[in-house]
């Protein structure tokens, strides 16, 4: 199996699986305790129907939006990830050219393992930055002002990581950042020799935008999960995310917002934008699927505010669901991942040519010419 035979999300995900040492590729395919909202993301989406105009004469749809205030040519984007480097050498470098090659926005996690200052050298293309509230309170405004320096065009605040999720898989499977080589991880990782090798190789495991200023950057001894856990803030609340707002002074949203009411509160703190979020199910096991809270969320301040779905996006038609429910846009991060330990730049790029043509044909079978063409009308929600 290559890249050529990668047409939809499981594809990838076979492909990422037989390439990646068995701990690595389940914590990109897991979720929380029993991974119910994991599968539901997805399947929300089934209980909504498109309905096509005919014979509207349309050559060529436009698929462009405008978010962050940024013009991206198809609406969706890759979300803002940890650690791409485990699943590829070049990690977040290869998603950020490949994202600029297809004009759409790249994510930058605040626990990348790549820098600010890297990614801002080797894109040009549109670039969102996901922050986190740590306990140290000068690492905020520190990556605050660094992505003011590399012209990122916006912030998102991830606000439902306060504490990590309990995500079991990662309990069964030793998954650490850096990977340890125990008896029990050995066989998983010695049948991988090529990622053993790239492992072995290349630059070691950090996290490169903090490591400058806490030495849990640079000695990443424990697992992501006790990394969330003691670095970040739980008593983070609507005051630090507003002082955020202020101090970056710019296109800024909350990435985590799942009720009417946060949505509201959102814009009285001057927020831009939203991103419909459960952080691809690996938080809160047993919520809602943010694709089931869009309409409402849509309905209430959708004239207000950027609404942007996250978490379960498969597939095109989704996007066009989620467009016709009142987003201007989705990010997908599971997918984009899975392309990425299937084939490095060349994987991303070849999920973001498989997303574009979908939209397009399904646009086109839609009688749809732009996205704006995208409304209530064309959507119908069964029972």
């Amino acid at each position: 199996m290559n890249l050529n035979d990668c047409h939809n999300f499981n594809d990838f995900r076979k492909l990422a699986k037989k390439n990646l040492p068995s701990p690595i590729f389940h914590y990109i395919d897991g979720g929380a305790d029993d991974e119910i909202t994991l599968k539901r993301n997805t399947e929300a989406f089934d209980k909504c129907d498109l309905i096509p105009n005919v014979l509207t004469g349309i050559d060529k749809p436009d698929l462009s939006t405008t978010i962050f205030g940024r013009k991206i040519d198809m609406p969706i984007f890759l979300s803002p990830t940890a650690m791409q480097r485990l699943y590829d050498p070049e990690g977040d470098k290869a998603s950020a050219r490949a994202a600029e090659k297809f004009g759409t926005m790249y994510g930058m996690s605040t626990m990348a393992t790549t820098s600010i200052e890297e990614i801002a050298n080797v894109s040009s293309g549109p670039k969102l930055f996901q922050l986190y509230i740590h306990k140290d309170k000068s690492l905020t405004d520190d990556l605050i002002e660094r992505c003011k320096r590399a012209n990122f065009d916006g912030l998102c605040l991830t606000v439902d990581t306060i504490v990590a999720g309990n995500r079991e898989r990662d309990h069964r499977t030793g998954f650490t950042t850096p990977p340890k080589l125990t008896l029990k991880s050995l066989i998983e990782f010695g049948i991988k020799p090529k990622w053993v090798f790239n492992y072995f190789i290349n630059k070691k495991f950090e996290l490169a935008n903090v490591k400058h200023i806490t030495d849990k950057g640079t000695n990443i001894t424990k697992s992501v999960i006790d990394y969330v856990n003691e670095q970040y803030d739980p008593k983070m609340n609507w005051n630090d995310a507003e002082y955020c707002i202020k101090k970056w002074n710019g296109p800024f949203a909350l990435k985590g917002v799942m009720s009417v009411e946060d949505a509201k509160k959102a814009i009285d703190i001057g927020c831009t934008a939203i991103i419909i979020s459960n952080h691809g199910g690996r938080q809160l096991d047993g919520s809602v699927s943010p694709f089931d809270q869009l309409k409402e969320i849509a309905d209430a301040v959708g004239d207000k505010i950027e609404i942007i779905l996250d978490s379960g996006v498969r597939r095109g038609t989704h996007v066009l669901k989620a467009i016709a429910a009142g987003a201007k846009a989705c990010s997908f991060g599971k997918m984009f991942l899975f392309s990425l330990a299937a084939g490095g730049q060349a994987g991303v790029e070849r999920v973001l040519q498989n997303m574009y043509n979908e939209l397009e044909r399904n646009m086109l079978l839609m009688g749809c010419k732009n996205i704006k063409d995208l409304n209530n009308s064309k959507i119908k929600f069964r029972k």
